[in-house]
């Protein structure tokens, strides 16, 4: 099984989609923090693009082990960030804040308590500290992932984010694409 957990609008086929957002295309409707309804080591791959960064330093490992949890021995889990260091080079290059505010700070609407309610975005990685939080909850073989050679390239989400936008061939990819083993 494949999971694509905090999916929002994106389908990926072959994946099972989790997220609190009532669409008709999530298989699991609910918060991606815990998966009560997946049995330990059942999946093959996890997916969360842009999500992780939705949490906080200390939440963020409760998180982790939980993927880590129903991930197969031998499993991957696939993660996409923004990238703090991309962004602070765009800065460097652009001087132009417009082009960080937003995948430095995020902003989603979700669902609440019948309403709405906004996130935005409660930390930022480079790969090291990516990398750190990975092998402290147990993940091994901690890499970076190429959107082009995946089974999920021709689905376009944040992970093939770039500055200037779209521009995949000359920009900067302002996404951190990391994944590793358990």
């Amino acid at each position: 099984m494949k999971l694509h957990l905090g999916c929002g609008k994106r389908y990926i086929p072959g994946f099972v989609h989790v997220d609190v957002a009532d669409l008709p295309h999530i298989d699991h409707r609910g918060d991606v923090r815990s998966l009560p309804m997946f049995k330990d080591e059942s999946a093959e791959l996890v997916y969360a693009c842009h999500v992780l960064e939705y949490f906080d330093r200390v939440e963020v490992v409760d998180v982790l082990r939980e993927w880590h949890r129903v991930l197969a021995h031998g499993g991957v889990v696939r993660l996409a960030v923004p990238d703090f260091a991309a962004l602070a080079e765009v800065y460097r290059r652009y001087g132009d804040l417009s082009r960080i505010v937003g995948p430095l700070y995020g902003r989603i609407e979700v669902p609440a308590d019948g309403g709405l309610r906004v996130l935005y975005h409660r930390t930022v990685y480079d790969f090291e500290s990516l990398r750190a939080m990975l092998e402290g909850v147990g993940f091994r073989n901690v890499r970076r992932w190429d959107w082009r050679r995946t089974e999920h390239r021709d689905y376009d989400d944040f992970s093939q984010a770039y500055v200037p936008h779209m521009d995949k061939e000359h920009g900067l990819l302002i996404s951190l694409n990391v994944e590793a083993d358990k």
